[in-house]
């Protein structure tokens, strides 16, 4: 774990649901093309491109370095990965305004079974620098799950467009 947990602070989490069953929709998240996700939003920039990741996104311990719109960086960790329900990355190493606000970030997806189809819930775990804390709860974390909700469902619709192979 890149961020120890007395630095975790205040979190969002976003929900969609799918068709898809759980195992799927949790691969088709986690391939889902950033860049076709996080487009600009009211204070986040977009992501331009991704480097470094070599093959899936399936490997405890693949990092890849994430472009931003605003010019900056960011390096994202996968942590923990439990197929078929979850997996958890690090967002470290912040190059924009972030590397003012935070230590860093941990994300967390999960799927459970929701009728014929899935659940999907989307964390963000802020880990606040000290004396950031009020603003990252008050301010960024609340912008951040509405912004999050915003992309969520059009990627999820979009991921879920494609029959599954029987």
């Amino acid at each position: 774990m890149l961020i120890s947990r007395p630095h975790v602070g205040p979190s969002a989490t976003a929900f969609a649901r799918t068709a898809l069953p759980p195992e799927v929709a949790l691969e088709r998240m986690a391939e889902y093309p950033l860049p076709a996700m996080f487009t600009k939003g009211l204070i986040f920039p977009a992501v331009t491109h991704v480097e470094g990741q070599e093959g899936r996104w399936d490997r405890v311990g693949a990092s890849r370095l994430i472009h931003l719109g605003d010019g900056g960086t960011v390096t994202e960790t996968l942590v923990e990965r439990v197929p078929g329900s979850s997996f958890a990355y690090e967002l470290t190493r912040f190059t924009d305004v972030f590397r003012h606000l935070v230590v860093g970030v941990r994300g967390e997806w999960s799927v459970a079974p929701d009728g014929d189809g899935s659940l999907i819930r989307w964390t963000w775990e802020f880990a606040p620098l000290p004396f950031r804390r009020a603003l990252m709860t008050h301010v960024v974390a609340h912008l951040w799950r509405h912004y999050a909700q915003a992309i969520l469902e059009p990627a999820v619709r979009d991921a879920s467009r494609e029959p599954v192979a029987r």
